[in-house]
């Protein structure tokens, strides 16, 4: 047996069940117990029987189970079938230090000493690299991992999770496309990195060819695959994914089944998310946080509330992440007194700190309702420190209401401690240019290019037919360009038709009124939404995601279109999405 056989052991057999042998095929016909079937692996006595319980642990899935599969391959290797024994060891997900001495000890007890010195040194080396790996030191993990003579699968996806896990996906990638074999680890572990590191589409062209390549993917794929849908708003793809679940038998767990409801709440689905809920049987707090987040973000504030309190009429306490969406649902409705009770019940009545979260939401709901004053107060009398998204939900407050001087005073601050973002610098610019001083205006853009701060291009995507369209203001390199054009054209005759007027005071720039109008015509909401008008059916809902918040403008466009049209359309912006039906947006202007 060559030092290469490691890489390169033979495939193990498909394990067949003799029906004859009912004392060790019975197993396979109910869910077994681990004990059961390590008591059977005790007494096996034949390479027969072995592969009859292999086949056990495959189909109920615990193949991949410590006892199990350690004692499964000890047996093998002393049935004198070393190279099933090995063929498993390479299959097993992280193996630890008995598996190690396990596999060394067959080979040596088989005279193979060079192969047992070998995988020895294979050992110590894949566990520098997974020291280094969890440590976060990527490079000291790489230039380990480079000087092994072989790399293993372990010692791969070991490194592919490093790298994917501190967001140089790049090299991930190199790594990923090299490797020759790939189980559902490598696949879960590329996929996640995309999506942790905001690259959802990424995620799901990878997704899509895992399933080309006939890797069938687990319980890990579905929850990754489901949040970049949610991320991408990619209604289609999650229901997709769900269909899939259902007609390849895969279990949906109550860990699945919230990871459903939070993409259908992202994806502007509340009715799927709600059918979701209702079947769940035994609801974790986790799967009703989930729903009531979900109808926050939606601006269904009493439906969110009205479930809290059903949650708690059952018994089940509440979690700081359901005061999260509890505040978040007083927050989008102006229910200030109602906020003020929850925020103060952590405390009193369940013990739970607020964490900046909480106070964030706080200052979003203090900051729409105008108490500008109170919200300030309340972050210099926090007992966490403030960090400059707190910071900022105040300084957007200021902008909302035109307070220049509480506004100053923020942004001062957060210069001053190296605190400031592209947020920062922006809405401060935003304020004095509603105020016509261009001087200012000039001024903070300046301190911004100098600090290196890049402002934030608003994007906005749309599904269609299963693929996610993006598009940036002003816009001119989608393939129906022409026709998305002409659409905007048809739709500014329609909407002068019922008396609109460009909202031209928001837009903060020293130019002319023509040329307000012409910035505010290609707002990548409104390229989103002509394209979502020539490339569905009428009547069909059509539903966008725009990465910031929806101006003004676009908002008063879009209650028009819905109207003229007579479709629903539901946008989500970063702050709640917004259901435009027949006029009317369900935010009710409060946004």
């Amino acid at each position: 047996m060559s030092s290469a056989l490691l890489f390169t052991s033979p495939p193990l057999p498909t394990p067949s069940i003799n029906r004859s042998t009912l004392s060790f095929a019975a197993v396979t016909n109910f869910p077994p117990s681990p004990d059961k079937l390590a008591l059977l692996l005790d007494k096996s006595s034949s390479i027969h029987h072995l592969l009859q319980i292999h086949a056990a642990l495959l189909r109920h899935g615990l193949h991949q189970h410590p006892i199990l599969n350690f004692k499964l391959q000890r047996s093998y290797s002393s049935r004198g079938r070393l190279d099933y024994s090995l063929a498993l060891f390479n299959r097993t997900l992280n193996p630890n230090i008995f598996f190690y001495t396990s596999i060394i000890n067959a080979h040596a007890l088989h005279g193979l000493s060079q192969e047992a010195l070998f995988i020895y040194t294979q050992m110590l080396f894949e566990g520098l690299v997974d020291v280094y790996a969890r440590g976060g030191d990527v490079g000291s993990a790489r230039l380990v991992f480079e000087r092994m003579p072989e790399k293993s699968l372990v010692s791969l996806t070991t490194m592919l999770t490093c790298y994917a896990k501190h967001g140089e996906l790049k090299e991930a990638r190199l790594l990923f496309d090299g490797m020759v074999k790939k189980d559902v680890v490598c696949w879960n572990v590329m996929i996640d990195g995309y999506t942790q590191h905001g690259m959802p589409k990424e995620a799901l062209v990878l997704f899509r060819r895992m399933l080309a390549a006939k890797a069938r993917p687990n319980e890990i794929t579905i929850l990754t695959v489901l949040s970049a849908c949610g991320q991408l708003g990619a209604l289609e793809s999650g229901r997709w994914l769900h269909s899939y679940m259902q007609n390849n038998d895969i279990q949906v767990s109550v860990r699945v089944a919230t990871a459903l409801i939070d993409m259908y709440s992202k994806c502007g689905s509340l009715e799927d998310a709600r059918l979701v809920f209702d079947k769940i049987y035994y609801k974790d707090v986790v799967a009703w946080n989930s729903m009531i987040i979900g109808y926050a973000l939606h601006g269904f504030s009493q439906d969110a509330l009205e479930l809290f309190h059903e949650m708690c009429r059952i018994g089940l306490r509440p979690t700081d992440i359901t005061f999260i969406g509890v505040l978040g649902a007083c927050g989008h409705a102006g229910l200030v007194k109602e906020g003020w009770s929850f925020f103060n019940a952590m405390r009193e009545e369940y013990e739970i700190e607020p964490k900046i979260e909480h106070y964030g939401c706080m200052v979003n709901l203090l900051g729409r309702a105008g108490r500008l004053e109170e919200a300030y107060e309340l972050v210099r009398n926090m007992k966490v420190e403030p960090d400059p998204i707190l910071w900022g939900a105040l300084l957007g407050a200021c902008r909302l209401h035109g307070n220049l001087e509480l506004g100053e005073k923020i942004a001062e601050y957060l210069v001053s401690h190296n605190l400031a973002n592209s947020g920062t610098y922006i809405l401060l610019s935003n304020m004095y240019a509603a105020k016509g001083d261009w001087e200012e205006v000039a001024r903070i853009r300046t301190l911004m290019k100098d600090s290196g701060v890049q402002k934030e291009p608003g994007c906005s995507s749309i599904e269609v037919h299963n693929r996610v369209h993006e598009f940036l203001a002003g816009n001119l390199k989608h393939p129906k360009t022409k026709e998305i054009y002409e659409m905007l054209e048809a739709m500014n005759g329609w909407l002068k038709a019922h008396g609109y007027t460009p909202q031209t005071e928001i837009v903060l720039h020293d130019i002319g009124d023509e040329q307000k109008e012409q910035s505010l015509e290609v707002h990548s909401e409104k390229l989103a939404l002509a394209y979502g008008l020539i490339s569905t059916q009428p009547g069909t809902p059509i539903k966008i995601v725009k990465n910031l918040r929806v101006c003004s403008d676009c908002h008063a466009v879009t209650k028009l279109i819905s109207k003229i049209t007579g479709r629903k359309i539901v946008m989500r912006d970063r702050n709640r999405f917004h259901h435009f039906v027949n006029g009317s947006c369900s935010c009710g202007d409060y946004w």
